[in-house]
């Protein structure tokens, strides 16, 4: 199914601007509120990050050992099982520190970002310039854009499309061996073939359609660091495997783990926006309206979204902010904003409430009932909105003008150098 394209007349609609009412909410004020937690904490990161990692790997171990040594492993399957949940979890969180330095100003943590790369990214074959490529999906200009390779109107298609997404990653850990174990040497013997690998398999994200800007000679000299260390890890295993060290239940076991955590990590990301809006440029305020934050049951929220990705709409006010201040940030908006402010309905009761929500918005994307105009969330006669779908309405029409979707871009809004900055 093609995705539907909302804009009439997009000159028409720039051209009147000015002329529309402005949204009542002010980033300078949220700012305010929060200016003190912006400074992160070497300690947290680091006890945090090598924590997860320690409790992973001995999870992981243990299970191995069970099953090597144990003169009939299928009695402790039960055990095995656990710590093979406890290991994804662990390593799920670790890896997830990605994300908190990709909006780490260039220069800090210099010795977490190589500590990082040494001992999850390379490992782990996702090291961190799969990732850099997210910080499009912040910029206003491109969230919910073509440019924006984090985003598909999930909302708005077939749910096909959702299930498609989930199976992938049954294979992704298949794809990202092939991409540094084959590919990456293939690219070292072709000019032409290399560009192609870095526009169109260089990227973590959810938009297959997604081509990837160049980066600059500087980037490309830490890629090909990054690079060969992860060649080295998978032809160091080949060839280990073909020497006896290693078992080949071993790549079993870690190919489970790599799955759970990948398929954690989709779960987590349909659950990251609505994702109702079309595929064009979009307001700030929608791009807040269309991000979904997860304060309530804070210790089960930790284990599918960890490093403060539960906050995940507070994130898109303000990136910079640390994942450990961002629960003290939540609390804090929520008790100084103003009772309709469009914050407010960024709240989620709990994941499963999300994605049903999803499921249901996009079952109905054949035609009589979708979202119609990246806002209001239509029903038909047998399926009645939800709070959640009322409240989002109820602030939907308060920043809509009379013509169009499109409020205006005035003193209330950052310019686009200053969200980049922050």
């Amino acid at each position: 199914m093609a995705i539907s394209n909302d804009v009439t007349n997009r000159n028409e609609v720039m051209q009147n601007q000015n002329s529309r009412p402005q949204p009542d909410f002010s980033i300078a004020e949220a700012r305010r509120i929060v200016r003190d937690l912006f400074e992160p904490n070497p300690a947290i990161y680091w006890s945090d990050f090598l924590g997860s990692l320690s409790l992973g790997a001995a999870a992981f171990l243990s299970s191995r050992l069970l099953v090597r040594f144990s003169s009939d492993w299928t009695i402790w399957w039960p055990a095995i099982a656990g710590m093979t949940i406890v290991a994804i979890l662990a390593f799920y969180r670790a890896a997830l520190f990605t994300h908190e330095l990709t909006h780490l100003r260039q220069g800090q943590f210099r010795l977490f970002r190589v500590a990082w790369n040494s001992l999850v990214g390379i490992p782990f074959l996702m090291p961190s310039f799969l990732y850099q490529v997210h910080l499009l999906h912040h910029m206003r200009k491109h969230y919910a854009t073509h440019e924006d390779g984090e985003y598909l109107p999930w909302a708005r298609l077939p749910r096909w499309h959702i299930v498609w997404y989930l199976t992938q990653s049954l294979f992704i850990p298949a794809l990202a061996v092939i991409r540094f174990g084959v590919l990456t040497p293939l690219s070292w013997f072709s000019p032409r073939f290399r560009r192609w690998l870095i526009r169109r398999a260089s990227s973590m994200i959810v938009d297959p359609s997604f081509v990837r800007p160049t980066p600059t000679p500087q980037e490309l000299r830490q890629w090909r660091m990054q690079e060969m260390g992860c060649f080295a890890i998978v032809w160091g295993a080949v060839l280990l495997t073909f020497a006896g060290v290693l078992l080949p239940t071993l790549f079993v076991h870690a190919y489970i783990i790599a799955v759970g955590i990948v398929l954690l990590n989709a779960i987590r990301t349909l659950g990251a926006h609505r994702y109702r809006l079309a595929r064009h440029e979009v307001t700030f305020v929608e791009q807040l309206m269309d991000s979904v934050n997860y304060p309530d049951r804070a210790w089960l929220g930790e284990l599918w979204a960890p490093v403060g990705l539960r906050f995940h709409a507070l994130h898109h006010l303000f990136p910079s902010l640390p994942y450990h201040a961002l629960a003290k940030a939540h609390r804090r908006l929520m008790r100084e904003l103003p009772t309709d402010s469009p914050y407010r309905q960024t709240v989620s009761p709990s994941l499963w409430a999300a994605l049903r929500t999803l499921w249901r918005e996009a079952g109905r994307s054949k035609g009589q009932a979708q979202a119609t105009d990246g806002l209001t969330i239509t029903t038909s006669e047998t399926n009645t909105p939800s709070p959640l779908d009322k409240a989002w309405n109820r602030t939907a029409d308060r920043i809509r003008v009379e013509s169009g979707k499109y409020a205006p871009r005035g003193n209330a809004f950052a310019t686009d150098q200053q969200r980049n900055s922050l």
